[in-house]
């Protein structure tokens, strides 16, 4: 009886912990996930809508430039994903339900619209076949969406590296962390030349630089974090808790990612060098985007948001995540950029090159781009919801079998045995 006195009262503090760990999820936070996931798709509607002229051209147009500027200034959109991901799992426990929920989330999203996609015939530039429906049917082993499979991968090692980011003193984390983002952030930010294992960041493995950066900033260095609680106060010198610091260390660092990649630019073209480098500032583990997105995270997080806007806030943020599953499927992935005159705005900044108006040109970029960034963001957020209802309902007309309650009897138990990994 003591011994099972006992684990209740370690799973009702555990189960306290986390319900703390819910409040902190604030609206300010939720926000700058909103801006990140619409930055997101300002990438995607530039990149794929091919609305960035390829570096090595002779001339890139004032609509070419502009939009490497605004690409320069969205860069950091992925690492601020992760960074709030990171901010907030760092403190909570591992959850089998919640693993199970986000993978039927990304699979219904990766079939429904896949399939729709292919049926009406708007995919385009992706085939029919064997690879598209197993991409389709497995998307995270087949890395349908390379972040998913990132954020699944991570969250499998959760009880390994949350449990280590939890335990670990502040100059072991140092120490630990140095050498990290040393490896993976540091050192290719500096050599000239391109190293053979870099991914660029799309991997798991960046993922986790940036969670346990997230989990040493949430630590030891900002107010109200949990090791800090009842403990001295962190120093008021720390860049994240003054937002001109914090401004500055965003905009400062996205225009040095526009600089130095105009740089590297410069430099091929005048000696046919470095031209694998081109484009190496606006990679995700550079230290410019990661230093930038720690600065924009730090913005976010002096603000305050309160009354409606808070609640608005907090009704939109938990799904951001339909919108990413929505415009980057493949049955979508290569075709909304037209819908919103990606092609036209090229034309423009052809015309531009020769002497037509290249205000209007900037202008119409700029307007398409927050028309298309509105349009995709709010259809995303909608679909979500509709998704969840649907999942809702389901899930309500299945406990009426028996085989079903039994198999979330044993998630909700697997949820249990795991609340008090850390």
């Amino acid at each position: 009886m003591r011994e099972e006195g006992s684990e209740n009262s370690i799973r009702t503090k555990c189960k306290a912990a986390d319900s703390r760990a819910g409040k902190e999820r604030m609206a300010n936070l939720e926000l700058l996930r909103c801006v990140a996931m619409m930055m997101v798709v300002v990438l995607h509607y530039l990149g794929k809508g091919g609305l960035l002229p390829d570096l090595t051209e002779e001339t890139l147009g004032s609509v070419g430039t502009a939009a490497w500027l605004l690409e320069s200034f969205c860069i950091v959109a992925v690492n601020v994903y992760m960074f709030i991901s990171g901010y907030f799992l760092s403190m909570s426990s591992f959850k089998p339900s919640r693993l199970i929920r986000l993978w039927l989330q990304v699979w219904s999203y990766s079939v429904a619209a896949g399939l729709l996609g292919a049926v009406t015939g708007v995919m385009t530039e992706t085939a029919f076949d064997m690879h598209f429906l197993l991409t389709l049917f497995l998307p995270v082993s087949m890395g349908h969406y390379w972040f998913m499979t990132s954020y699944v991968f991570l969250y499998l090692l959760l009880p390994f590296v949350g449990t280590a980011a939890s335990k670990m003193t502040k100059q072991q984390m140092r120490i630990a962390l140095g050498f990290l983002l040393f490896t993976f952030c540091v050192l290719k930010s500096v050599l000239p030349l391109r190293l053979e294992m870099d991914e660029q960041g799309y991997n798991c493995l960046w993922y986790l630089c940036v969670f346990l950066t997230a989990a040493y900033v949430r630590r030891f260095c900002l107010n109200g974090s949990e090791e800090m609680a009842g403990k001295k106060k962190p120093s008021k010198r720390f860049s994240l808790q003054k937002r001109s610091c914090c401004l500055g260390m965003y905009v400062g660092g996205c225009l040095l990612i526009f600089a130095g990649t105009m740089l590297l630019r410069t430099v091929y073209l005048r000696t046919g060098s470095l031209g694998r480098m081109l484009g190496m500032c606006m990679e995700y583990n550079h230290l410019l985007p990661f230093l930038a997105a720690v600065g924009l995270f730090g913005v976010f997080y002096t603000l305050q948001i309160r009354g409606k806007a808070a609640a608005v806030i907090q009704k939109a943020a938990p799904h951001t995540l339909g919108v990413y599953l929505l415009h980057e499927n493949l049955g979508l992935r290569y075709t909304w950029q037209r819908w919103f005159q990606a092609e036209r705005i090229n034309s423009v900044n052809s015309a531009a090159a020769h002497g037509s108006s290249a205000i209007e040109g900037v202008v119409n970029l700029f307007l398409w781009t927050a028309i298309a960034v509105i349009c995709v963001f709010v259809c995303g957020i909608l679909a979500d919801i509709v998704r969840k209802g649907i999942f809702h309902i389901l899930h309500r007309g299945l406990l009426c079998f028996r085989p079903y309650r039994g198999v979330i009897a044993l998630i909700k138990r697997a949820d249990e045995i795991c609340y008090c990994a850390k």
